[in-house]
């Protein structure tokens, strides 16, 4: 039997996989495969989705910087809504962790504009916030939400546009290296394609091992968030309008999602590749660290639910090609970050595929490949 064959076969349907197949699909045959029946059905589709130029490493940072223009003029044709909405992004800081604010308003406040605000301040822009609680905070108005089913339906139309072919229900299987290219078995048929490009998530490490690839030491994380109703006393357009307010040292965070809050004790627990699901003393930790700090006493959960973020040692993404297996590309370890740099990581990841210069305005943002490449983690895997 004749096997299809591509150019490119992306494993992983979610936000990493179906941008990057779009990219490359406008010059490569390409297969994108998700072991799902639907892609985007793990992280992608539990994402607290806020664009924040100020939130983790120096790489993530860059490529949140370089992503902005593409979700401000998003393709009509493709995408068929407005990526953005204004969010405030406030990390708020009791007395002792001070020290800790001013080195993060020191460190991202050379590429992004931020400001050190005091309590008054505080409790103006989130009247939640007890008194007495925070003494200071970082503010950066340049956060907005992002709207992550627009985002990730709008790559894919696009990829189908541009002739690549999409399988659902087609978890990998095996993988072997043949004459110059790849042999993928999947649930879904068997395929061939010169090079792979590893986007799947939380399952990168396994896929990296079924090619006898380098190990890169992947951790998948869960994450807990739930949403509760707000404060009847509060109006419903302060709620909707207040900002992200997130610990400076992350241990908890509060969204304003349609009328409700979105909280999260912001942990960060290993866990082994699966169909993550909350914990009950994760959300009694979540309850406990936000009435802490917020007056706001939770009645009920109205909802709650946890996703996977996968880190590598350095929370940095791992974004190149295998220094093992020939024409295995890795586009992994996106943490929490993989919604707010798709776009730019998509263009990156595509043109290192392809073997191309790095696109000159994601290079303007100070990008270096050493920072993202597998070979830094060779001894930690």
């Amino acid at each position: 039997m004749v096997k299809e064959r591509f150019d490119v076969a992306v494993i992983g349907g979610g936000i990493a996989g179906a941008s990057v197949a779009a990219e490359l699909s406008k010059d490569r045959r390409v297969l994108l495969l998700e072991m799902e029946n639907q892609p985007g059905y793990h992280t992608t589709g539990r994402s607290a989705a806020v664009f924040a130029a100020v939130y983790g490493p120096s790489p993530i940072r860059a490529l949140t910087r370089a992503s902005r223009a593409f979700f401000a003029n998003a393709p009509e044709a493709y995408f068929e809504s407005t990526l953005f909405r204004s969010r405030p992004i406030m990390m708020i800081a009791r007395k002792e962790q001070e020290p800790v604010l001013d080195r993060t308003i020191a460190e991202v406040g050379v590429m992004t504009p931020v400001e050190r605000i005091n309590e008054a301040a505080i409790r103006k822009l989130n009247p939640m916030v007890k008194t007495g609680y925070a003494s200071a905070a970082m503010l950066d108005m340049s956060g907005e939400d992002i709207d992550v089913s627009s985002l990730h339906q709008g790559y894919l139309r696009q990829f189908r546009a541009f002739g690549g072919d999409l399988r659902c229900n087609a978890s990998v299987l095996g993988l072997v290296r043949r004459d110059k290219g790849w042999q993928l078995e999947t649930e879904a048929g068997e395929f061939t394609a010169d090079t792979i490009v590893n986007a799947a998530g939380a399952w990168a490490e396994h896929i990296g091992h079924l090619a006898r690839a380098e190990p890169i030491g992947l951790v998948p994380k869960r994450r807990t968030a739930a949403i509760v109703e707000g404060p009847n006393e509060l109006p419903p357009d302060v709620l909707t309008s207040m900002p992200i307010t997130i610990d400076i040292e992350e241990n908890f965070y509060l969204k304003p999602d349609a009328g409700r809050l979105l909280i999260s004790p912001a942990d960060e627990t290993p866990s082994p590749a699966c169909d993550a699901q909350p914990e009950e003393m994760d959300i009694a930790l979540c309850v406990e660290r936000i009435e802490n700090a917020f007056d706001l006493r939770v009645q009920r959960i109205e909802s709650k639910w946890a996703g996977l973020r996968s880190f590598v040692a350095d929370k940095c993404p791992v974004v190149g090609y295998s220094s093992v297996a020939p024409s295995f590309f890795w586009l992994a370890g996106q943490g929490g970050y993989g919604i707010q740099t798709a776009p730019a990581l998509a263009r990156l990841a595509a043109s290192q595929v392809l073997r191309k210069p790095m696109p000159s305005d994601i290079a303007a943002e100070g990008i270096d490949l050493s920072e993202i490449d597998p070979s830094r983690l060779i001894g930690r895997g």
